[in-house]
């Protein structure tokens, strides 16, 4: 009895064997040794080589490029580890569920048909996508806090196969969460130094979500686009000058000259006033220096949320405000991105952004890209 019931075991775990196999397509633990370079058109930060059952995926430390900040091992599920990228992090691929800290990524996560993947988000209150906010209150996306003290206990509860988030200059490590065990993305898109460098990241995240084909073919689409509004901006005779944001805090956050909200700037046919600073991202100036630098802007764009603005309201906030040309000639621009989405949709398409800039700037020029109307001018 003992005989047969060891020999009906033994069966059974072979043709479960042979299922796994059969449907591997043999295994799937062959490589090949030469792989296909992805092909990078604008990002700097980023390189894919495609290879037979893995692609390896390489971001190069943004702040010092002579170093790499993460290597990572996309390997599908019929793939074994290969030789050769012991300190690369393996991710098992398509991700079937994810702690995504920013709306930037959830975005295009649910814009390339992987929504049910996101089981973690952070910074809830800035979360604007009804979608996800139903999936928020449907018990479906766990709140995982802010993405600067995010709750460590509660992702470690949802056992991710992947943790999203951007990384940040001397951050000192991830914590708890660095040494949990859980893979982490560390999503540097944000540090490009142009639009379309930016935008092309999401080849490497539609491959981390198993929509390759759809995600190279969104970025043809966004890059076709860009370059069509960027041509019709660059035959413009003028170059107004583009102040952004606001003080926040004690300081004024602008563009650097390799940022790319600068980049866009000079795309949309306009002059950014701090494109001598050779900074890629943002950097904090005092709000003396940005008045100096750019007080005589002709157009002033803010991003802003909740808090209903008007030029009055500008004004009275901070009187420094009134001492700019674009203030006093009401050439002031609002976007609430509680409502225009500014923040969830440009990152991964720039050309909707670009051609709102061009038609606030170039009021002349039609735009080949139908403007969203992410920015509005301020009433009195």
């Amino acid at each position: 009895m003992i005989r047969g019931v060891r020999f009906t075991l033994v069966t059974l775990l072979n043709v479960v064997a042979l299922t796994l196999l059969h449907g591997c397509g043999g295994g799937g633990a062959t490589t090949s040794s030469e792989g296909h370079v992805v092909e990078m058109r604008y990002a700097t930060n980023l390189t894919m080589e495609e290879h037979d059952g893995f692609t390896v995926a390489s971001i190069r430390n943004p702040w010092d490029t002579t170093r790499t900040l993460h290597t990572y091992l996309l390997l599908d599920s019929c793939t074994q580890r290969p030789q050769g990228w012991a300190d690369a992090t393996v991710l098992h691929v398509p991700l079937r569920d994810a702690v995504v800290y920013s709306v930037v990524h959830t975005s295009l996560i649910n814009e390339l048909g992987s929504p049910d993947a996101i089981t973690g988000v952070c910074d809830v209150e800035y979360v604007f996508q009804p979608w996800l906010q139903q999936r928020i209150a449907d018990g479906l996306t766990a709140d995982c806090g802010n993405s600067m003290s995010p709750n460590v206990e509660r992702i470690l509860q949802l056992r991710p196969g992947a943790v999203l988030l951007s990384p940040f200059e001397n951050s000192g490590g991830y914590g708890k969460l660095g040494h949990a065990g859980i893979p982490i993305v560390e999503c540097a898109d944000y540090m490009e130094t142009s639009p379309l460098g930016r935008a092309e990241w999401m080849k490497f995240y539609g491959r981390l979500f198993g929509v390759t084909e759809r995600a190279d073919s969104m970025f043809d689409a966004t890059e076709r686009q860009y370059l069509a509004l960027r041509d019709q901006a660059a035959a413009s005779d003028t170059r107004p000058k583009v102040l952004l944001d606001r003080i926040y805090g004690q300081g004024w956050n602008v563009p650097g000259g390799r940022s790319t909200m600068g980049r866009m700037i000079t795309d949309a046919g306009g002059t950014n006033p701090f494109a001598d600073r050779d900074v890629a991202g943002s950097l904090q100036l005092s709000p003396e220096t940005v008045l100096v630098d750019a007080g005589d802007a002709d157009v002033w764009l803010i991003r802003y949320s909740y808090t209903p603005l008007s030029l009055t309201i500008l004004g009275d906030d901070r009187p420094l405000y009134r001492q700019f040309r674009a203030y006093r000639e009401g050439n002031v621009f609002g976007s609430e991105s509680s409502k225009s989405h500014i923040f969830d949709e440009v990152a991964f398409h720039p050309q909707w952004l670009l051609a709102d800039m061009i038609s606030i700037l170039h009021p002349e020029i039609e735009p080949t890209v139908t403007p969203r109307g992410y920015f509005r001018r301020l009433n009195p």
